[in-house]
């Protein structure tokens, strides 16, 4: 047997969650699917869910995430922004490093050693 420490992260700002594990996983969504409506069936949310979460992280950023066409003959879509794109590697980066951080001190204690 042996111990993990397990953990969740959130990026905010004045009370207002820029990020978290749910939100990136939303964007890769979008990202993956070039629509927020896409997105949210392949996460299993309501399309409502994804709106707020979407808007909640813009409100947030300092930078557009996302450009949307609004829907009609074609359909609408999202796609992420640069700035977007830089906020999800941002995340998943300090996401590891926190891991890798957390793995490194549990090792520091004897009594968690098996």
């Amino acid at each position: 047997m042996s111990y993990k420490i397990k953990s969740r992260i959130w990026i905010e700002s004045d009370q207002n969650v820029l990020l978290g594990e749910g939100r990136v996983h939303l964007l890769k969504a979008i990202q993956e699917t070039g629509s927020l409506s896409k997105a949210a069936k392949s996460l299993n949310i309501s399309y409502k869910k994804a709106w707020q979460l979407l808007d909640s992280v813009n409100k947030a950023a300092k930078k557009p995430v996302t450009i949307n066409s609004v829907g009609g003959k074609g359909g609408g879509g999202a796609e992420l922004t640069n700035y977007g794109k830089s906020l999800i590697t941002a995340f998943d980066e300090i996401n590891k490093n926190c891991w890798a951080f957390l793995d490194k001190e549990l090792a520091n204690y004897e009594c968690l050693k098996l």
